[in-house]
């Protein structure tokens, strides 16, 4: 509160304040990134990248479709056609081997999410991105402080978009960031960050006025809200910390009873690092999905499902022709993300997987 505080009396609310540089110099010192840019929302950072992507109708852009609606709708917005990807079966995050397949004449980019915070095979995405000349973009929304082979994430790609939407390990209620790792977009994502204008080049002293020079929005946070997010960057190590702590709770608690239970735990391969973003359960059917979760909320507690296909979706679905996707599927239709939070108390975790361990598919 009291840099929110001091971000009001400071007379500076606006975008692009002392607060948002602080935050972006972290990103940039910390990860590595060319350019970390402050915006309202992931989804705007995906905007943005969309933009800067250049993406125009009938450019295909392949996307996991087991995923946020906002992996999509930033390239559908700009005309593209989505080329959706299926799963691993390992886990939820996109099949790198089954993308080729997908590239045409026409695709323009792949966007690879890292779902859970587990990052995808980058080194095989970004062999395919080479040899066909297409933009990587990832979505690492859930992604902060998680690593591919000691590499961050966020920072393999051409561009990158996270989130601190406050179900995030670190949030501002809602917000985002653009990462910038291709020095090209440096200059542009700034004026597409600012209204379409060169209002940043202005106040540095670059240029002696500013005016319209490309296209944009309103993309940049306000300082309250960079303020919070600046409280949370600070205490960085400690929150994931307590995360990771979280995780393997649960997952020591229940490694054997899903075993017993046919049930798939959480996998990270041997590249990635854990960032303690969530702790999902994939079911063996829907049918066992959705007698848990009821169980569950017999005990008062509160676990849900997760994405529902994007190429099943309402929106999408008549649009949609590449066959059948097996794996997100089978997500979609059996995974379940147990209760996770930095508040939430040891004891309460313990009583959250004794209960799960309690479960009987047949007397449910």
């Amino acid at each position: 509160m009291h840099y929110m505080y001091q971000a009001v009396y400071s007379g500076k609310i606006s975008g692009n304040g002392m607060f948002t540089k602080k935050c972006q110099s972290f990103f940039e010192e910390k990860y590595g990134f060319k350019k970390a840019l402050l915006t309202t929302s992931c989804t705007d950072a995906l905007e943005m990248c969309a933009i800067l992507a250049d993406i125009k109708p009938g450019d295909e852009v392949i996307v996991p479709s087991y995923t946020f609606v906002s992996t999509a709708i930033a390239f559908v917005r700009q005309g593209a056609k989505i080329i959706f990807a299926d799963s691993r079966s390992d886990h939820p995050g996109i099949d790198e081997n089954k993308i080729e397949k997908l590239i045409t004449s026409k695709t323009k980019a792949i966007v690879p999410v890292h779902y859970a915070g587990v990052a995808c095979d980058m080194d095989k995405i970004m062999i395919l991105a080479e040899k066909y000349n297409l933009l990587v973009i990832e979505d690492a929304a859930q992604a902060i402080d998680s690593y591919y082979k000691g590499k961050p994430l966020g920072s393999i790609g051409h561009l990158a978009a996270f989130s601190f939407h406050e179900t995030k390990n670190i949030n501002s209620g809602e917000g985002g960031l653009l990462a910038i790792n291709d020095r090209r977009f440096v200059n542009r994502s700034e004026i597409i960050w600012e209204k379409g204008t060169n209002r940043a080049e202005f106040f540095r002293g670059e240029v002696n006025k500013y005016g319209w020079v490309d296209i944009g929005s309103s993309f940049l946070p306000s300082e309250i809200i960079a303020a919070y997010l600046w409280a949370q960057l600070e205490n960085l190590e400690q929150i994931q910390k307590r995360r990771k702590e979280i995780f393997d709770l649960y997952y020591n608690g229940l490694k054997d009873w899903t075993v017993e239970n046919k049930i798939q735990l959480p996998f990270l391969p041997d590249y990635a690092t854990n960032n303690g973003h969530m702790f999902y359960l994939v079911c063996n059917c829907i049918e066992q999905r959705d007698k848990l979760l009821m169980y569950l909320k017999g005990k008062r507690i509160y676990s849900v499902f997760h994405y529902l296909g994007l190429h099943k979706s309402k929106f999408y679905k008549n649009i949609y022709n590449n066959g059948d996707l097996i794996n997100s599927d089978r997500y979609t239709d059996c995974l379940i993300r147990l209760p996770f939070y930095y508040e939430l108390k040891n004891d309460e975790i313990k009583y959250i997987f004794k209960s799960i361990l309690g479960f009987n598919e047949k007397d449910n």
